[in-house]
């Protein structure tokens, strides 16, 4: 095990040109797609939703595309390669996410939609103060996401490129590496968005879906083809060298730990389930997974391309399941905490350890590295230009069309501003995320779910589902979710009061919980409650008019 950690160090400086030649490849092929795609992109909806040309299986791919972030490809695999059974928990929960947004959100959203989240929840109420808080969550869930995928994109690339402390690499250190990363992902991001809208963004998220499944399909591939298909030593041997024995395969490992109290105890085990409630309500909230229904022509369509999601990503997250075992059999535990604490590292390590296995000597371990880097370049990149799409086109449309303009505004101008707002949140992004480089990137993507569980969804159910429901409800729990989930966080372990929070020296928290979501959900949905039985206001022709439309599609454009 430890040949293979002194041949991934040398191998990393000879894999640093290949890397970037086929990142450099991708993206010339993506920018290309954009500037085809612009030349098709002529109306309002051809930059919101791609025209609605989509078939089942394209939005399917591009879904994937969007919800298989880097936290999904790189933080999960490290996850399952240190805590073993532990880190799995998050690639079932965000599996079984999926089928809650098939039953619940998807068709009903598909028909009684036009761009975005806050078309439906403005349908039956008062626009203006609707389609304010719509927008603003829409803005604080994306930009919480996309400072996740920057940071991840700075962290990432001193290893793939292979700069150590005291190596430059063009006249940069390791720190200004990250930052001109940070740099060049938001304008690569920037342009997609800008130059190609919905119909180019959803073209790369189709390529990029396709690359990763690819290298994680080879690299499974390769990790049990080593093992001969036998599961039993491959998990024998992941459990040997992840230095934690027969625990490692068993539950407790990272959630639902024995503590030193019964009430520390307690709070471990309630972690989990906040965590569980959070990732699986969550995916039905994100913005820029609801966009996606939006881009194919019928709700049939819509619900069909749902189901080629979840047979795509259960397909990939069972490839972690053999990318996490993998990485903690043949690099092991030390290795890769070694390389990046959180192990965040784990599959391109592993790519290194398969190439020097199968081809070769430090060339095969290059060439592996290289493709599997130019996948999570590819990833971060795909994900990151789908949420500033799906923010950017909820303060065009939602903000300043319907709050501002008050429905006034031409397509030509709407487009314009969509445009615009890319610009600005692509450049708030990319400053937040240099100045966020110390921060825990699992705790921004968690925060972003439980915000969207929060506040998104009571919202988009209540509407859908309950006659009753207005607009001082739906105020209510967007902003009722949206705050409690932030303000819990910002008193938890997560922020201070620990040795692994942002600030480990101080000391503010009193919500026990890592994990917002068993306490902000339910807010989100009791504050919905209360903001509508607090008002008069009762529009029941509007509920049965948007009741028809969700469950047949009349009336949808």
């Amino acid at each position: 095990m430890e040949s293979h950690l002194f041949a991934a160090e040398a191998t990393a400086s000879s894999s640093r040109g290949l890397t970037i030649t086929l990142f450099l490849l991708f993206v010339a092929i993506t920018l290309g797609i954009t500037i085809w795609a612009s030349r098709q992109t002529k109306t309002a909806t051809d930059f919101y939703a791609g025209g609605r040309q989509f078939s089942g299986f394209q939005n399917g791919m591009a879904i994937g595309g969007d919800y298989m972030s880097a936290a999904s490809f790189l933080g999960i695999a490290g996850l399952i390669a240190l805590f073993g059974y532990d880190g799995f928990l998050y690639s079932i929960g965000f599996l079984v996410a999926w089928l809650v947004a098939l039953l619940l959100v998807a068709e009903y959203l598909r028909n009684s939609g036009r761009y975005t989240m806050a078309d439906v929840l403005a349908f039956r109420m008062r626009q203006r103060p609707v389609r304010s808080a719509a927008s603003i969550s829409t803005v604080v869930v994306s930009i919480f996401y996309l400072i996740a995928q920057m940071v991840g994109a700075g962290a990432l690339v001193s290893l793939l490129l292979g700069i150590k402390p005291g190596t430059t690499f063009l006249g940069m250190d390791a720190d200004t590496a990250k930052v001109a990363t940070i740099i060049l992902v938001g304008a690569l991001m920037i342009v997609y968005v800008v130059v190609g809208g919905m119909k180019g963004t959803t073209y790369v998220q189709i390529v990029k879906a396709f690359m990763l499944m690819i290298g994680a399909l080879v690299m499974t591939f390769l990790v049990l083809w080593h093992y001969k298909f036998n599961l039993s030593n491959l998990l024998g041997d992941a459990a040997t060298q992840s230095g934690k024995g027969s625990a490692f395969l068993e539950p407790g490992l990272r959630y639902g730990v024995e503590k030193a109290t019964a009430a520390e105890t307690f709070y471990s085990k309630m972690d989990l389930v906040s965590l569980g409630i959070a990732l699986v309500l969550g995916t039905a909230g994100l913005p820029h997974i609801l966009t996606r229904f939006y881009t194919v022509p019928t709700s049939k369509i819509a619900r069909k391309s749902v189901l080629w999601a979840i047979g795509i990503i259960g397909v990939f997250y069972l490839f972690t399941l053999a990318l996490g075992f993998g990485a903690a059999a043949l690099v092991g535990g030390k290795a890769i905490t070694a390389q990046d604490k959180a192990g965040n590292t784990a599959a391109p390590q592993l790519a290194q350890a398969l190439g020097i296995d199968y081809f070769g000597g430090d060339t095969g371990g290059s060439i592996l590295l290289a493709i599997i880097a130019a996948v999570a370049f590819a990833t971060i990149l795909a994900v990151v230009a789908g949420l500033t799409l799906a923010s950017s086109s909820s303060v065009a449309h939602d903000f300043y069309a319907n709050v501002i303009k008050r429905g006034t505004a031409s397509e030509r101008d709407e487009v314009r501003v969509a445009r615009i707002s890319a610009l600005v949140i692509g450049a708030v992004a990319i400053a937040l995320s240099i100045f966020a480089q110390s921060l825990n990137v699992a705790f921004l993507v968690a925060l972003a779910f439980a915000v969207a569980a929060s506040g998104n969804l009571p919202a988009i159910l209540y509407s859908l589902f309950w006659r009753r429901f207005n607009t001082s409800g739906a105020v209510w729990a967007i902003y009722g979710g949206l705050i409690s989930a932030v303000v819990l966080v910002f008193f938890s372990p997560v922020v201070s009061g620990s040795p692994t929070a942002m600030f480990p020296e101080h000391d503010w928290h009193w919500f026990p919980l890592n994990n917002p979501g068993i306490i902000s959900i339910p807010i989100g949905f009791l504050c919905g409650w209360i903001g509508t039985v607090i008002s008069k206001e009762d529009d029941t022709e509007k509920y049965a008019e948007l009741e028809v439309r969700s469950l047949t599609g009349y009336g949808a454009h």
